[in-house]
């Protein structure tokens, strides 16, 4: 009776382990990383008779998690690229957002400062319409500072965010640390795997990846060792390492990862970052999107202002004095920031060259080794070392930044350079008095009246840079049909004698160019001098108009510009919204991964109710036979103590 007694009683503790696994599976069918568990059942040692071995009845060995190491890998790789993805598009669209809308992007304003310059053009004595261009410019100027600053709201964000990734990193990493620990010593106790523990440090490892690509390694005694970046320990057995943010050295405005390790905090390069997960998503926006859109607006801003500055420089306004600039540029564009680890006393400074279409869109590292500069360009990665300071100079002075080094530096020291980070911040209207609009040209030139040849001149044109001579009156006069003298009469003195002479062909001067054309006679003369009175002219309002349509900004290879302000501007559009577009489609792609690999790690992991509901009635069916067995049992048992 007590082999009949003991088999019943393992069979109604098995069915009733299975029941409690089933009946736990349904109550977490809803539970976020939970893995469907399985009792394992097994028979017990039979015993032995004179007839041969007699079965004993089972148990139950373990309860098994319903766990796929390599499924639950893919679902973790694909949550960290979803996220990565996520994370990028919800930033660049933001500033796609910004720069394509008809009414907060930059296009309308230049179209309408422009239309105001053409309107000086043609009535260069109207105060009203000069007044116009002072207020179209104004307005341009403050557009460009209203995309700045939602540009640098972006930036200030982005820190921000890279806090809150950093904190619940270093929440969950503790957490794993502890489960770790949890699950030593729950092991210890019966050499049983803790499925519960495990399924929650799972969720938790899950919820880390979102924010951070992780590396897990399971060691034996069941603790994971989780890694970041280029391996840098997050996770050791129960210990726990932490991140935090400090002010990149090089660029006090933005915030970099760092590593604790021996009261110490390591800098991660970014780039070891940027391969999963939230924090790699706004690293990877930040300095591949971020910056160079920043700084291509920028380059539009500091270009426009430039030429028109040259080119108003090289008129005359309605007082009948030289043009000055019509746009200031604040001095902090270029910026540069010293490393704040820097030891020497070098200081590096910069301006504007004045040439527009040397500036680019990048950024450039500067650094000292004790002899020699090395500078790298952030857009292409590029490095040119073993530069003298004279050669990186001119290195900056074909990029458009007349750079100066004063003090010595120590070997390792490092500068950044922005050229047009600030620059959609730093231009304004220089002027307040619309008279100020240097509409006219500064030369007028003409043909003696008493001429016996039947050659003309044109009214000329000034050439850039100013020459402080343009205004001096100069005398050209023929020695005969082919040739000719030139004299500075202001001077007093003789610029050219005996040059030959080709109808319609340039003839430069003192900072200007006219053309004669027909057949001088000898002794025939043309002078070229200051445009007293010409406040009715427009020559120089025309090519102020004209710059919106002149390629002025990105010079090629050969240093001539290739694109105009707009043409530059729509690049940036294009760039943006081409690269959002990507992230969207990469996104989508990638979250059908992560729906598919869930999938398949749920058929293996997931709760199946009508599976369970299935199973909850086969066990209880065990059950009640069990006791029915046991029922039996008692009895025989109670029979045989009746026989008297």
């Amino acid at each position: 009776m007590g082999s009949l007694l003991g088999i019943g009683v393992s069979a109604i503790s098995t069915a009733q382990l299975n029941m409690l696994t089933t009946e736990h599976n349904i109550s977490n069918v809803n539970t976020r990383g939970f893995h469907r568990q399985e009792a394992i059942q097994a028979s017990n040692v039979p015993m032995s008779s004179g007839a041969g071995f007699v079965g004993s009845g089972a148990h139950v060995q373990t309860v098994r998690r319903m766990y796929g190491q390599f499924l639950d890998d893919q679902v973790s790789s694909a949550s960290a690229q979803a996220q990565f993805y996520d994370t990028y598009h919800a930033e660049i669209k933001q500033i796609d957002d910004l720069l394509a809308d008809p009414n907060t992007g930059l296009s309308p304003a230049v179209q309408s400062f422009f239309t105001s310059v053409n309107a000086v053009a043609n009535s260069p004595t109207s105060v009203a319409a000069r007044q116009s261009m002072l207020s179209g410019g104004e307005t341009l100027a403050a557009r460009f500072q209203s995309l700045y600053t939602r540009f640098d709201e972006i930036r200030n964000g982005i820190n921000t965010q890279l806090d809150a990734q950093v904190t619940g990193i270093n929440s969950y990493a503790a957490q794993v640390a502890d489960l770790n620990q949890k699950i030593i010593d729950a092991q210890s106790i019966n050499n049983q795997p803790p499925n519960d523990l495990l399924d929650q440090r799972d969720q938790i490892i899950g919820k880390l990846n979102e924010m951070v690509k992780t590396t897990v390694v399971k060691q034996s005694d069941g603790t994971y060792n989780l890694f970041i970046g280029s391996g840098q320990s997050l996770v050791t057995g129960t210990t726990a390492f932490s991140l935090a943010l400090q002010n990149d050295p090089n660029d006090p405005t933005q915030k970099n990862v760092a590593y604790a390790i021996g009261g110490a905090y390591i800098p991660i390069p970014s780039a070891n970052l940027q391969n999963g997960g939230a924090l790699g998503g706004l690293l990877a926006f930040r300095n591949n999107s971020l910056n160079s859109a920043q700084n291509a607006l920028g380059r539009v801003a500091l270009g426009l202002a430039q030429t028109v500055n040259n080119q108003n420089r090289l008129g005359q306004d309605l007082n009948g004095v030289l043009g000055g600039n019509f746009f200031s540029i604040a001095s902090t564009s270029p910026t540069i920031f010293n490393n704040s680890n820097n030891t020497g006393s070098a200081s590096l400074t910069s301006t504007l060259s004045g040439n527009a279409g040397a500036l680019t869109t990048s950024n450039y590292q500067v650094a000292y080794n004790g002899t020699n500069y090395s500078i790298t360009d952030s857009a292409t990665n590029t490095t040119t070392s073993g530069l003298t300071s004279a050669q990186l100079i001119t290195q900056l002075g074909n990029a458009g930044v007349t750079l100066a080094i004063a003090g010595t530096p120590n070997a390792g020291d490092q500068w950044l350079i922005l050229p047009t980070r600030y620059g959609a911040r730093d231009i304004s209207v220089g002027i307040t008095d619309p008279n100020k609009i240097a509409a006219a040209a500064p030369i007028r030139a003409a043909a003696t009246t008493t001429n016996t040849g039947a050659a003309s001149i044109d009214l000329g044109s000034v050439n850039p840079p100013l020459n402080a001579n343009v205004q001096n009156q100069v005398r050209i006069t023929f020695t005969g049909a082919t040739t000719f003298n030139v004299s500075d009469v202001t001077l007093g003195s003789t610029l050219a004698t005996g040059v030959s002479y080709t109808s319609g062909s340039a003839i430069s001067y003192n900072g200007w160019t006219v053309h004669i054309s027909g057949t001088p006679a000898s002794g025939d003369t043309f002078s070229v001098s200051a445009n007293t009175g010409g406040i009715g002219d427009n020559r120089n309002a025309v090519a102020l108009a004209a710059l919106q349509n002149n390629n002025s900004l990105a010079n090629n290879t050969a240093g001539a510009p290739t694109t105009t302000y707009q043409g530059a501007y729509a690049q940036l559009v294009s760039s943006v919204g081409n690269t959002t577009q990507q992230m969207q489609v990469n996104s989508t792609a990638q979250q059908t991964l992560l729906d598919n690999a869930t999938q398949t790690q749920q058929q293996l992991s997931g709760v199946n109710l009508d599976e369970e509901a299935a199973n909850l009635l086969r066990f209880q069916q065990a059950y009640q036979a069990a006791a029915k067995m046991i029922q039996i049992g008692s009895t025989l048992f109670d029979t045989i103590l009746a026989i008297r």
